[in-house]
């Protein structure tokens, strides 16, 4: 995320902070994620993340 950011800040992808935060707690091991927390991102963000992809990789 920081990477795409990084190469093009006009591009508006919900929750990229967020999206950035959490990786860095999974691949740090900062804090302790829960399943519960994991499973919600993947039932409710990530459909709109892919959908947000797909309408980028379409212009």
């Amino acid at each position: 995320m920081s990477r795409i950011l990084g190469q093009n800040p006009e591009i508006r992808i919900s929750n990229a902070r967020k999206i950035m935060d959490t990786r860095n707690r999974i691949s740090h091991g900062y804090d302790s994620v829960s399943d519960d927390i994991i499973w919600a991102i993947v039932i409710r963000d990530l459909p709109v993340l892919k959908l947000e992809i797909e309408q980028l990789l379409a212009l």
